[in-house]
This record gives structure tokens, sequence and C-alpha cells, in this order.
């Protein structure tokens, strides 16, 4: 790292007083690329930059950048950390292995919050799972296909009976997602829909991972389809 070029970096973004969007994208990639000792040097120069900068600009205006860089840096190194630890990952085929089996365990193993977002749920077993998980406290919020809520042998409305909050989409595209968080810890997701079928019969997969990275982008996900699929008889 060259010293003199972060200097650089972080006086322009000072220049105006705040941290703009294209400067925080320019640092975020330039922070990216240090190392846990370069972290370090650059949070001591964002310091010694701002305490220079307060004998000319408002307090405020320097303190409010060296706040936004600093979380920037935190939050970059932060990522960069769990990006490189070694990730957990499980890859189950149908019918072959136990799947419906491995979710039951995952489903038992959830200790505060379970998102289910599945297409279609006829898998008894799994659906008595949940209303388990439901009853010892777990919070679980599911998201399905309006249409196939209403198959025969859904479990939907078994899950609403045990008061568990389940939403659809109410339109002719199909809800066709298969993938559930666990505690924000790890997401479940495949071609493997929640039925007997799929476990006894079809060639189907799915993975459970802890990666962070994959499992913020699900998560975002499903938070995106419990507003869009809110109101009356979601």
């Amino acid at each position: 790292m060259d010293a003199a070029a972060l200097d650089d970096h972080l006086r322009r973004s000072l220049d105006d007083g705040s941290l703009s969007r294209a400067e925080r994208s320019a640092l975020g990639a330039w922070f990216d690329t240090l190392t846990p000792e370069q972290v370090a040097l650059a949070r001591s120069r964002v310091f010694a930059i701002a305490s220079a900068a307060l004998a000319e600009r408002a307090a405020a205006d320097v303190l409010g950048w060296c706040e936004a860089v600093t979380s920037l840096l935190g939050a970059r190194a932060l990522d960069r950390l769990q990006r490189e630890r070694t990730v957990r990952q499980e890859a189950w085929f149908s019918p072959d292995d136990d799947c419906p089996g491995r979710i039951r365990e995952r489903i038992a193993a959830a200790k505060q919050k379970l998102d289910v977002c599945v297409f279609t749920l006829t898998d008894d077993s799994i659906g008595q799972e949940l209303v388990a998980a439901a009853r010892r406290g777990v919070l679980i919020r599911v998201v399905t296909d309006d249409e196939k809520a209403h198959d025969l042998g859904s479990d939907i409305a078994m899950l609403r009976q045990a008061g568990i909050p389940v939403r659809t989409d109410r339109s002719a595209p199909h809800m066709h997602h298969k993938f559930a968080l666990f505690d924000d810890a790890l997401v479940l997701t495949g071609s493997y829909n929640w039925t007997r079928s799929a476990g006894r019969d079809n060639q189907e997969n799915f993975v459970i991972s802890d990666d962070p990275v994959l499992v913020r982008r699900f998560a975002a996900q499903f938070e995106r389809l419990w507003r869009a699929f809110g109101g009356p008889e979601g």
C-alpha cells in the first residue's frame, strides 16, 4: 500500500465535507485490498487527517467524515474476514439422501428464527416439525405460492391454524422459490420442494451454507417478498 496514495484518497473524500456515494465506493474498493496491518495504518491516517483538518474546517463536518470513513473501513475489513473464513457447505440429493430428515433436523435445531420460502409444502413430517418449532418459541414466517397453498394435501392451513404467519403472492406468475433461513445463520436452497414426492421419488437437490454473503442475500430477498405479499389475505 502506498501511504501517500492512501492520504490522497482520504483528503479528496474530505474536500466537500461529506462522503458521497462515489467516494464511498472508491474508498470501499481501496479498503478491500488492505491487509489487517494496513487497515490499522489506514485508521490511524484517518484520525491524523481529521485532526489536521479541525484547524480549518467545521468540527461537525470533520467528525462526520471521520465517523463515516472509519465505519466503512471497519465494515469492509469485517466482510473480508468473513469471506476468508472456512465456510460450511452441505449438498443433499434425493431420493438417495434423507433430504426430508435433514430439513427436519435443521428446523429442530433452530433457536430463535426461521424464515421459509417454498413453492409448495405437502410433507406432513416437515409441516409438523415447523409447528413444533413454533410451539417452543421459534419465530417462524412462511412465504408460498397462492395456488399451491390450496392444493389437496397442502400443510399451509395446518401452519396457519398453529398461528404461523403465512403470506402468498396472489398473482398469475408463481412464487417458485425453495429456500429457508435458520437463525439468520444458515441458508438451505435448491430444486427441492418440501413434498413427499420430492424426497421419495424425484431427482432433487439442496445445499446448506453458512456463507454470510449468501445468507444476507437470501434474507434480503425474503424480506422483499414478505413486504410485497403483505395486506389482507396475505
